[in-house]
């Protein structure tokens, strides 16, 4: 097998792609043969030793991933050879083939092709997880999604827009409006080109937001909360901009209005029981067409590097899968 490792986590261009002998899973272990793996924000921070993960060198990144199961180990009882499979594994999926937790791995229905697999439970579980149990979202509420473009943005669109609320999507260009558009917001805000805090007032007809979605964080945080309804849910995924932002404590208290922490992978580890309803709920979604990734592009796996590059440069939208 190959696989791209880190031995030392100080950026991307330390990487290496490294042929390594094809490990035979342990008990409780599948190995599988990697078909296709996404980028996430994580991935980056991880290779850079920023992320609150930090796993013991060296480290295969790659938290999320599809592929065919190739062995078993003992006692694996409901996954079988040739099986179809997607897994978010935290590390492992920027390579050929890895070993994981058979109790992770999620059997793939038929038609459900290892791209979209590969780029659909970290997305779509976080934004499910942070909308219809932190948020409690309701019909007919208005969710504004800031980052709406990227990854957890466009899975949070389509997941607010499933569940029937009015979506205002927030993004960076005309082109990535134009994709919140296509996959099902309201209405859109370029906030490159319009004050943010402004065109929200205009398109909630002064009444603000009821949930505000951001995975971004930064300049932005301040704006948008500030725009927040009455009893409003402010939803803290990420940081994406890169400066953790601090918030006046009197603007909740003006508006009544709740700042809520969303951390899907604690969530599903505390609540396995919650988190396995929730993704049977996804899978049944994604089978009925109700959500799809968007995927930016594909990519051959040899092209790690290039992958990340044009993540970093903020021009994806939605996500970014490499392929063997």
């Amino acid at each position: 097998m190959h696989a791209w490792l880190c031995s030392d986590p100080t950026g991307v261009e330390a990487l290496t792609w490294t042929e390594q002998p094809t490990p035979a899973p342990k008990a409780g272990e599948v190995l599988v043969e990697i078909h296709a793996a996404s980028l996430n924000f994580p991935d980056l921070l991880m290779v850079q030793n920023k992320y609150q993960i930090k796993p013991p060198l060296p480290f295969v990144p790659g938290a999320e991933w599809a592929g065919v199961v190739q062995a078993v180990g003992e006692g694996v009882q409901h996954l079988r050879p040739g099986q179809s499979v997607a897994c978010l594994s935290g590390t492992g999926g920027f390579a050929t083939h890895v070993i994981a937790p058979a109790a992770r791995c999620m059997p793939l229905p038929d038609g459900f092709p290892a791209v979209d697999a590969a780029a659909f439970i970290m997305t779509y579980a976080t934004s499910h997880h942070a909308l219809m149990d932190r948020a409690a979202l309701r019909a007919g509420e208005t969710v504004l999604v800031l980052g709406a473009a990227g990854g957890v943005g466009s899975a949070a669109i389509q997941i607010a827009k499933a569940a029937g609320a009015r979506v205002i999507a927030a993004a960076s260009s005309e082109e990535k409006c134009n994709l919140c558009l296509k996959i099902g917001a309201d209405a859109v805000i370029d906030y490159s080109r319009q004050d943010l805090r402004e065109a929200v007032k205009a398109l909630s007809e002064g009444k603000g937001p009821d949930v505000i979605y951001d995975p971004v964080g930064g300049e932005l945080a301040e704006p948008a909360f500030r725009s927040i309804a009455w009893r409003g849910r402010y939803l803290v995924v990420g940081f994406a901009a890169g400066p953790i932002p601090a918030l006046p404590l009197n603007l909740p208290l003006l508006k009544g209005a709740s700042i809520v922490g969303v951390f899907w992978g604690e969530f599903a580890k505390r609540e396995p029981k919650a988190n396995a309803a929730m993704m049977a709920e996804l899978a049944q979604w994604y089978g009925q067409g109700r959500i799809k990734p968007v995927i930016d592009r594909t990519m051959p796996m040899s092209q790690l590097p290039a992958a990340f590059a044009h993540m970093a440069s903020r021009s994806v939208m939605g996500k970014l899968v490499l392929v063997n």
